[in-house]
């Protein structure tokens, strides 16, 4: 989450309340009012929302009793801007972006987890002199900006090793990272294992993906997220759009290539030759993010995992004072 959009939208959520009322409309058979809340994909279409294409076209949202409307942001758009204005009643965004946001003021609730382990990885190219986080030291780093998961990943992976800011050169170079590395510019980025280590494999240049923790990591990654307004006053909505999710979640990961075939109708070009096996490698890199270490489907989250964020953020100043993480997550809207 950008930093500096958050105190923009919190007035928004003020002025629009965080309770809207659940919008209705007739379903695809015509027998009966279904609520039609907008559901925000914080990115453009891409397979890594491929599970909302597949409960769209399987008619698992309508099954659970619901008929949302899947929604992509704009390029400049920030996280939760659309939420706090009303125009979206749930959100997809990484649960340490939507801590950061209840930091400053966000009423926002993460309702199921989207993503089971955190995406962030650090990577360097295959003939690296880097083989461990303590060896960045001294080594210039690219990121987007100072500012959402990446950056939050950048502190864990330092923290982890040791190290500091100090100790390294952090570069802020926009969304170049593929180029940025595979030029020399910086010596390592930080990328995500669904999207830029794989571009990276696609255009044949060898990389290796350093981990950002030895074990858990202390932040929580893409979750369905609400406004805790909207849970209270909705909870069958609530309940139905995760139910829909994870539905099309555990579709995708059973059947790759019935994914690739419901993404083909929102994202643009997905039939081409090159595309397709761009979005095959991405679908496959991701299908690891959203299952358990034993392949389930499970939308639970941990409370202690929660609670290490809140720490680690507070301590890192990545939010301005500890937030309670008891009310910024539930369980409770779970099948």
């Amino acid at each position: 989450m950008r930093t500096r959009l958050i105190a923009a939208v919190v007035a928004l959520l003020l002025l629009a309340g965080c309770s809207p009322a659940a919008t209705s409309a007739s379903s695809p058979s015509g027998t009966a009012e279904l609520p039609t809340p907008t559901i925000g994909l914080t990115y453009i279409p891409n397979v890594q929302f491929s599970p909302f294409y597949v409960a769209e076209a399987d008619h698992d949202f309508t099954t659970a009793g619901v008929a949302p409307t899947l929604r992509h942001h704009g390029t400049s758009e920030g996280l939760f801007t659309a939420i706090a204005a009303g125009e979206e009643q749930f959100v997809v965004a990484g649960g340490d972006e939507m801590l950061q946001a209840r930091a400053q003021g966000l009423d926002l609730v993460a309702v199921s987890a989207y993503y089971r382990s955190y995406p962030v990885v650090v990577i360097v190219p295959a003939n690296s002199p880097v083989h461990s986080l303590a060896d960045l030291k001294g080594h210039s780093i690219g990121i987007p900006g100072k500012y959402g998961e990446s950056w939050f990943g950048l502190q864990v992976a330092l923290h982890t090793a040791g190290l500091s800011e100090s100790d390294v050169q952090v570069k802020e170079i926009g969304y170049t990272q593929q180029a940025a590395l595979a030029t020399g510019k910086v010596d390592a980025i930080v990328g995500f294992s669904n999207n830029e280590a794989v571009q990276f494999g696609l255009a044949g240049f060898a990389t290796r993906s350093l981990p950002i923790a030895s074990g858990t990591v202390p932040l929580v990654g893409a979750s369905l997220i609400t406004t805790a307004g909207y849970a209270k006053a909705n909870p069958a909505v609530v309940k139905a759009v995760v139910a829909g999710m994870l539905a099309g979640i555990t579709t995708t990961v059973a059947d790759p290539a019935h994914a690739l075939d419901a993404s083909a109708s929102y994202v643009p070009g997905l039939s081409g030759t090159a595309a397709q096996t761009a979005a095959k490698a991405t679908l496959a890199a991701t299908n690891a993010l959203w299952t358990t270490s034993s392949g389930a489907v499970d939308g639970s989250f941990e409370p202690t995992q929660w609670t290490q964020m809140a720490d680690f953020m507070a301590a890192q100043g990545l939010t301005a004072q500890r937030v309670d993480p008891t009310p910024a997550f539930s369980n409770a809207y779970l099948g």
